[in-house]
């Protein structure tokens, strides 16, 4: 058995020993924070601890190395104005919005066919289905006033397309008035905005003025999708990649059929969950039952 008076003893002499060490060098370093330093060739008596009662960690050690093992350097890359005017909308909606989400599953079979036929893509025939859904239900292409307490419904669909920048931010051009065009009219002008928006020549007028937006993450392939609602209008529709899934007819019988996720978000300030699920359902009817070829 051990003598606690000599452990006693002992403690009390080693332990200022080893807090004025820890006092002179400044440094408590575990094993593998050592080994780091040492394989970065860190001097440890040259970092500041910061963590727990003046710790060393291994970020310590890799802020100090400035990058990591292997020679690999960390290298930090101040936002551009795209990025940082990003950042600034996407928290300041994600801060004053509270956020809900509702997802369908759509069946692009007779958009699949007439956008071959027309040489288009599946997405202004989507937008074409919202614009139509929105006059029946005129709550979801509105804003909030500045306090939030209010709405202003909008008579007309000025439609706000987001445009991925080469992946270093985002931008929402408007196409104004877009329920008077057509099908060709409306891809038409998504094609428009979304060029000129890559090629930095949007002008102020075409940020201006969206009631709703689309953005389509589809073209990522992405499965399902949380879109952040371009503040201060009240909801976005994100649509996702199209697959050929196996699906059962109303008859009961077994098919293939290219589906792809229409996914909702709303201001649950402005809207609850049945008004905006029934017009997400009126837009997957308006997808799946219209003759579009008819539009062509």
């Amino acid at each position: 058995m051990y003598d606690l008076a000599w452990v006693a003893v002992t403690q009390s002499e080693t332990l200022p020993w080893r807090r004025r060490a820890a006092r002179d060098t400044g440094r408590f370093l575990s094993p593998a924070v050592r080994n780091l330093a040492r394989e970065l060739g860190v001097d440890p008596a040259s970092l500041l601890g910061r963590g727990t009662g003046g710790r060393v960690t291994r970020a310590d050690v890799l802020a100090s190395a400035g990058g990591a093992p292997g020679g690999v350097r960390d290298e930090v890359v101040p936002f551009d104005n795209v990025r940082r005017r990003t950042a600034i909308g996407l928290v300041a909606s994600k801060r004053i919005i509270p956020h809900a989400l509702e997802v369908v599953a759509a069946d692009y079979g007779a958009i699949e066919t007439a956008r071959r036929a027309g040489g288009l893509t599946a997405l202004p025939f989507v937008a074409r289905a919202v614009i139509d859904a929105l006059r029946e239900f005129p709550r979801m292409n509105a804003t909030t006033t500045d306090d939030g307490l209010s709405v202003v419904l909008h008579r007309v669909v000025h439609l706000g397309i987001a445009v991925d920048l080469d992946f270093q931010g985002l931008v929402v051009p408007v196409v104004h008035d877009a329920d008077g065009l057509r099908l060709r009219a409306l891809g038409s002008a998504i094609r428009d905005v979304a060029s000129r928006a890559r090629a930095r020549k949007l002008v102020p007028d075409d940020l201006a003025g969206g009631t709703f937006t689309i953005t389509n993450p589809g073209a990522s392939g992405t499965w399902i999708s949380f879109p952040v609602i371009n503040r201060p209008q009240v909801g976005i529709l994100a649509t996702d990649g199209v697959s050929k899934q196996v699906v059962a007819g109303a008859d009961g019988r077994i098919g293939i059929a290219p589906i792809g996720h229409l996914c909702c978000a709303f201001d649950h300030r402005a809207l609850d969950g049945a008004y905006a699920g029934a017009f997400l359902r009126r837009v997957r009817e308006i997808v799946e039952t219209r003759d579009w070829v008819s539009e062509l």
